[in-house]
This record gives C-alpha cells, structure tokens and sequence, in this order.
C-alpha cells in the first residue's frame, strides 16, 4: 500500500479555502514563520476516503477480529449505546450553554444523566459521591491522589510516601509521584497476593495511603484486604483503588465496603466504551464522606424542586481537573449501557468474565507455566518459560499470533512472570471464539517442539514483519518527507522501512 505522500499529485485537490485575510503578526519573530508553504500531499477527496479505508482495514480490532489483550482490554461496544450518544439532542449541545435569568440551566437533560450516573455508581460501588470530570483512568488516579493530599494538608499531617505493590498499574507509582509522593513497593508472594509481613514493616506514619488493584494484574483477589485496609486506616492513612479490574467483582463485591476510602472507574473497561488511539476515555472518581469537601467543582446537584444545577461551594475543593463536566458523551454511553442491563445483568457480567479466563486457563495450564495454580480472577496469567526453553518466546508467540488473525494477548506483564501472557477473554466472548484461540494455542505449543525456527519469520501477512520499536520510538522522524519533499517515492518508502527494520 501506498503512502499518502506517494499518491500526491501537483496541481490535485479535493476542496479549497479562502486565502487568510488575518495579517501576520509583528509580534511573531521572524525565525518563527514559515518561510515556504507546507508541503502536504495533493490529494483528491475520494482518494483521501480510500486511502484511509484501506489504512483501517489493516487494523486489529474487536469488531474484526478475537481481542484478549489483558488489563486493559478492548470491549465490544454496544451499537445502541453509539446511536443514543449521536443523538442531536445530545450530540450538538454546546458545554457552555448560558444560564436562564432565574439561574436555570438549559441543559437538565445532560445533568441528570451526569446527576444519576452518580447515584448509580455509588450504589454499585460503595461510595458516597463522585466526579464525572476526569478523562481516562490515570487522569482519575491523579484526581483521586490529590484528593488524599488535601486530605492530609486539611488535618496537617505531614505525609511522604505512597505504598504500591509490585502486581500494581504501571500508573500508579507515576501518579503518586506526579502528586508529590515518594513511592514504597511491596512484592508479592508465591501466591500472588500482596506480602503482608512486607507491608507491616514498612508501615509508619509518613504513609499517605495505598494504591492497589483488587483483584490484582496477577488475576488474583486479595483476600486480605479487610487486614490491609485496617493497617493503613491505623496510621491516618487512605486506601486508593484502581478500578481498572472492576468488571471482575462488579455487583458481588463493592469496593467501599471493604476499606477503600478512594477510587476510579475505567469506563471502557466495566462499561463498555470506546478505548483506543488514546481516547476517547473517561475515568470517574468516587469517594467515601470523609474526601467529599475536596472533589473538584462544580457539581451537579439536583434542587428542591426537581432541577438539575451547578454547586461551586466547596471552599476546600482541588479545583477543575478538566475543562467542563467530563467526557459526557462516554458518560452518556455507560448510563444508558448500565440501565439496559440493570443489576441482575450487571452481575452476570461479571460471572462471564470470570468464568471465561477460568476456561481459558484450565484448558491451557497443562502446556503453559501456570505461576498461580488457583482460580483467577477475569483474567489468568500464563507464562512462556516452557516454550522459551525451546526458542520461542513470548514476543514470538505474539507474532505468530497475528498471522493467525487473532490479536496478542498482552505479553511480559506482569513484570512479576517471566515470559507472561496476560490472557482476558471479557464476559463478551463466545466459547467458540475462545476454543479457537486455544486451538491456535495448542499449535503454538506442538510448533515449539517441532520447528521452533519458524517462529522467528512470524509475521509474514503484515507490510512491516519485527520493527525495532524502541529506536523507532527514539529516532521518531516525522518531518522526513516534508523536508524531503523532491526525493523519489521509492527512495522515501525505503528510508521508511529502514527506519522501522
């Protein structure tokens, strides 16, 4: 396929502007304005159309293709969820339409959904408020964390460190550090829980809180999570919980009840929004009492007399976290996703999920490394060792993957097991989806033994096979063809490969 570049024609367009009629600034030095015109591609508008077509249908995706990316996994997104967030109604509202004389918003449709998605959220997870403005679930992390800081700062208290365990997000260290907090990890044990001798010794009261998963990237529920929260409890400290494995215990456990004083909600994780190509994401925090005074303003609240408006008294508030009330439309996805399925489908959600990766792992264990023989969670964690003894490691087994038609599970996460494949079939998956994806598993396997060379050609149906992601992601070049605009077609194509291989 070609480029973009290489389709150009001079002289081709596909629909014109008016010149500008705003002069340059003085202002703006010299050195600064552009001396030639950009040199984008000349294409036409249906060329445009094809070209980018053509470009999609070389992606992976969950309408295309059996998706087990673990932790944080692709979901199918309910079609009617996309039609009502498309809806004019909804669609063409504008975030900062005016206030009526009398103080009446003109969006009380927009802020009862905003105002009910709260109170649903608190019922399934035990909280007693939440914010809908954080945009992705790390952006709720950091609200929820510097929440726990205007916590400390109100009562005085001088805290320093932040504790993760090592089965924790990769997020959660950088956000405690983005907030101002020294981290302190505690390893797991061989059962894959968190190591509470470990822990106690580490205990004293310069802790802030503690930021953890349950169930954990392992698949594992902490099953002393009551004993962990009372220790972090006794030192003024807070328990941080990372939504991101919600869809796991959502309807069975709520974590509220079991010590969690702070949390976020991965909206395309439990509720199927859209994820992917860095957004669009939506991640609302939920609190118990004691953080209520500093949740970010405004809030919607609904009035005496039936109204939906704004409340900016929160004198102790942390401030905005994003522009507006949050990422409504995502928002508006999960509201109407978890009335369609209410409690009882909520739960069984949850049961799939979880028996799912059960399957999946039980039919597997006997050919890969099983590093926690227990019941996992909604994801199982497998390891390649066995098949890397042989010369086919967890990256190959991904690329073979991929010729195979079926995404890569996530590979070499956990950090905690070597040669890990992260395997979350999602509560959405049929059993037939999965015994093929077995069945390719079950190959893997019997080619490891047999030819174990031919993993190292894998893939052969893409355009680029084994790039080097790292210098790529290093020595990324791209104002290559813009400022090599005369080189030939092939000589642009080839530096392109290069760079990549």
């Amino acid at each position: 396929m070609k480029l973009i570049f290489e389709e150009s024609q001079p002289g081709r367009q596909g629909f014109q502007v008016p010149k500008s009629d705003v002069p340059i600034s003085a202002s703006v030095p010299a050195k600064y304005r552009r001396k030639v015109d950009a040199q984008w591609p000349e294409v036409s508008e249906l060329e445009v159309v094809r070209h980018f077509t053509k470009l999609s249908q070389r992606n992976f995706s969950i309408d295309t293709q059996f998706y087990p990316l673990g932790s944080c996994t692709m979901k199918y997104n309910p079609r009617f969820t996309e039609s009502l967030a498309s809806l004019p109604t909804f669609a063409n509202l504008h975030p900062i339409l005016p206030q009526l004389p009398d103080g009446e918003q003109l969006v009380q449709g927009a802020l009862q959904v905003i105002y009910e998605m709260e109170q649903l959220l608190c019922e399934m997870t035990g909280m007693d408020a939440y914010t809908m403005q954080p945009l992705a679930g790390a952006h709720g992390e950091l609200t929820g964390v510097m929440m726990i800081a205007a916590y400390h700062q109100a009562k005085g208290n001088k805290k320093k460190y932040i504790i993760v365990p090592d089965s924790a997000h990769g997020t959660n260290p950088a956000t405690a550090a983005i907030a101002g907090y020294e981290t302190i990890s505690i390893p797991s044990t061989p059962q894959g829980l968190m190591d509470l001798n470990q822990l106690k010794s580490k205990i004293n009261g310069d802790v802030a809180g503690l930021m953890m998963t349950c169930p954990n990237t392992v698949g594992i529920f902490e099953t002393e999570i009551d004993k962990i929260a009372q220790m972090i409890h006794d030192v003024d400290g807070l328990m941080y919980y990372d939504g991101a494995n919600l869809n796991a215990v959502l309807g069975r456990c709520r974590p509220g009840d079991v010590g969690f004083d702070v949390m976020h909600i991965n909206t395309h994780k439990t509720f199927t929004t859209p994820h992917g190509g860095g957004g669009p994401g939506a991640g609302p925090v939920g609190v118990r009492k004691n953080l209520i005074p500093y949740l970010p303003i405004s809030r919607v609240v609904k009035k005496s007399d039936g109204a939906f408006g704004l409340d900016y008294n929160y004198p102790h508030s942390i401030g905005y976290v994003a522009s507006f009330y949050g990422n409504f439309g995502i928002l508006l996805r999960a509201y109407a996703y978890i009335l369609m399925l209410g409690k009882e489908g909520l739960v069984q959600t949850t049961n799939h999920a979880v028996l799912n990766a059960n399957y999946m792992m039980h039919r597997l264990k006997e050919l890969y490394e099983l590093p926690y023989d227990r019941v996992c969670m909604h994801e199982c964690v497998l390891s390649a060792s066995r098949q890397a003894a042989r010369g086919v490691h967890a990256l190959d087994i991904a690329k073979y993957l991929i010729d195979q038609g079926i995404h890569p599970p996530t590979i070499y996460f956990p950090l905690t097991v070597k040669e890990a494949l992260m395997i979350e079939p999602t509560e959405t998956e049929s059993k037939k989806a999965m015994d093929q994806f077995i069945d390719v598993m079950i190959q893997v396997d019997r080619l490891s033994q047999e030819n174990p060379e031919m993993f190292s050609k894998c893939p052969q149906t893409m355009p680029i096979s084994r790039p080097d992601e790292v210098r790529a992601a290093r020595d990324l070049d791209t104002n290559y063809f813009l400022q090599n605009s005369k080189a030939s077609a092939s000589a642009k194509k080839s530096h392109l490969i290069q760079s990549l291989v």
